[in-house]
């Protein structure tokens, strides 16, 4: 067969992967031949054939031929004086079986996908069976670098719950026990890959910090899907995934909506009856809420400047409508002429609310209706991270094609734009220091670099990075009562410690909105988008 090199290459030790398919019983033969060949050779020139990382079922069975029968039994002695029922890594060091024993293999004689299933996303970029879903699950290969707590955002869930079915490996595991008709007829919809799923926050992490490029929010949003086809969804589900349907009815009562964040009973109310955690203040709608025709100040006629798309996503548009107002003034004052991208009179939605809820055909469609108002050549620009990345990541699996691609080429942050663009701006000082946050899908796509870079754009003002995972928020998942103390202890893990630290008169800049809401409810400072910052800092009369 092939084979790699690949690590390192010290001491006489020389880091070999044959490539092998281990669902194939003729490959597993030529690893056996491969082993027993490697391990002669060994033996012949005086080596060891046991290794740094310990023999395991790999190299156990090879302890007696090497050591010899006399020594191999005193280990058994040893280990039975130590362990005499055995419970102690059986099968390792001592009596160990044939590591080519397939009964212990992943990937067994019988192994072989569910009939019937369809999977609802793209997965074409993966090899194996339904679809390429299969291998997508495949590829975590159980190295285990999401167990990591020393750096990067993977996995949230893991470093608060130490649960091993809480972590990218579990859930990898649990998806293709569900694939493989290893737990019963329910496949993904099953109560197991429920439980597995329920804490993961789809923070992205993984995607990008598993050495194998697991991305398991992605196969949440298929695993979803399957439950909610399966059994429906939860009404508080509902009601967060229609958000942007009834978004626009909401904000024209603002006042009567925001009555449950002021009545105590109210509070109780939605805890009782929908699941919002009593404790937590929901998002504050604004009457004043974002309006397309806003940008048209800036629209000059005869003007020979270029054309920029602002998105404004649901959220920013209803709940943090300045921000908006602020990426307006910053792109003017860029030299550039601020578009709202037309729409059929609904205002455009990436879809994110409703593929967390795993109704992927309402996502699609909303897709759809995204990528025909965004058409063209211009630069698209998104304030949110979540949903500008939806346009870079989800559309592609929703509707994969040349045209989505473009789009995901031309839809960048604030700061990646001004990186592609090599904008400059004059900005008044700032003497003071910012403290970042990073989303978890800014860093994930790479974005988050950009957005220090536009930062420090501004005299005077010191920009520090938090280093920090997820913030704990993810969505509604901080909201709902049964995992708030879970969110609670993402956010204490590294945000929150840090955000205290920050002096009375610095900046905590963020740049997602459930990562302002986080910071903002449980440590009580407010944080600001980067653009508000950058805003704020622009001679009067710049930017409109």
């Amino acid at each position: 067969t092939r084979g790699t090199w690949y690590a390192h290459a010290s001491v006489g030790c020389l880091h070999v992967r044959p490539v092998l398919n281990m669902k194939d019983g003729a490959d597993v033969k030529r690893m056996r031949a491969i082993a027993e060949e490697c391990f002669d050779l060994v033996r012949q020139y005086k080596g060891s054939h046991s290794g740094e990382h310990g023999d395991g079922i790999a190299r156990s069975e090879f302890n007696e031929p090497m050591f010899g029968a006399r020594i191999a039994r005193a280990f058994e002695a040893v280990k039975d004086a130590v362990d005499p029922e055995g419970l102690l890594n059986p099968g390792r060091i001592v009596r160990a079986p044939r590591f080519d024993d397939r009964s212990l293999f992943r990937y067994g004689p019988n192994y072989r996908p569910i009939d019937g299933f369809s999977p609802r996303l793209d997965w074409s970029d993966y090899p194996g069976p339904l679809g390429g879903l299969l291998g997508a699950v495949e590829m975590c290969n159980n190295n285990g670098q999401c167990r990591k707590f020393d750096a990067g955002a993977m996995c949230p869930s893991y470093r608060v719950t130490r649960d091993e079915q809480h972590l990218v490996r579990g859930r990898a595991n649990t998806l293709r026990l569900a694939l493989t008709r290893q737990l019963g007829d329910e496949a993904l919809a099953s109560d197991d890959v429920a439980e597995a799923l329920k804490l993961c926050v789809s923070c992205k992490a993984c995607r990008r910090e598993c050495p194998t490029g697991v991305d398991m929010a992605k196969m949440k949003i298929e695993a979803t899907a399957a439950r909610a086809a399966k059994h429906g969804i939860a009404f508080r589900e509902r009601v967060v995934a229609e958000l942007p349907r009834y978004a626009p009815l909401a904000a024209s009562f603002a006042g009567a909506a925001n009555l449950r964040n002021k009545s105590p009973w109210l509070r109780r109310v939605s805890d009782r009856r929908l699941g919002f955690a009593a404790e937590r203040n929901l998002p504050a709608w604004r009457s004043d809420y974002f309006r397309d025709e806003e940008a048209l100040a800036y629209a000059k006629p005869g003007s020979s400047m270029d054309n920029v798309m602002l998105f404004a996503d649901t959220f920013t548009r209803y709940f943090e409508p300045d921000n908006l107002r602020a990426g307006l003034r910053v792109i003017a004052a860029a030299g550039r002429r601020p578009l709202m991208p037309g729409h059929d009179g609904r205002p455009l939605c990436c879809g994110r609310t409703y593929l967390a809820a795993g109704l992927i055909e309402k996502a699609r469609a909303e897709a759809r209706r995204t990528l025909a108002a965004l058409a063209g050549d211009a630069p698209v620009i998104g304030l949110e991270p979540s949903c500008l990345i939806t346009l870079r990541d989800e559309f592609l699996s929703l509707l994969p094609g040349a045209e989505t691609k473009a789009l995901a080429s031309r839809a960048v942050t604030l700061g990646e734009w001004m990186a592609r663009e090599k904008i400059s701006l004059t900005l008044r000082p700032t003497p003071t220091k910012a403290h970042v946050h990073g989303h978890c899908h800014q860093k994930s796509f790479g974005a988050f670099d950009a957005t220090l870079a536009a930062l420090r754009q501004a005299p005077d003002l010191t920009v520090a990075p938090i280093t920090s995972s997820c913030c704990g928020m993810a969505g509604a998942f901080g909201y709902q009562s049964e995992t708030q103390d879970v969110s609670r202890a993402m956010a204490e893990a590294d945000l929150l410690p840090a955000v205290r630290k920050a002096k009375s008169g610095e900046l905590i800049v963020a740049d997602g909105f459930s990562c302002r809401h986080q910071i903002a409810d449980l440590s009580g400072r407010v944080a600001v988008h980067s653009v508000r910052v950058l805003a704020d800092a622009l001679p009067s009369g710049h930017g409109g």
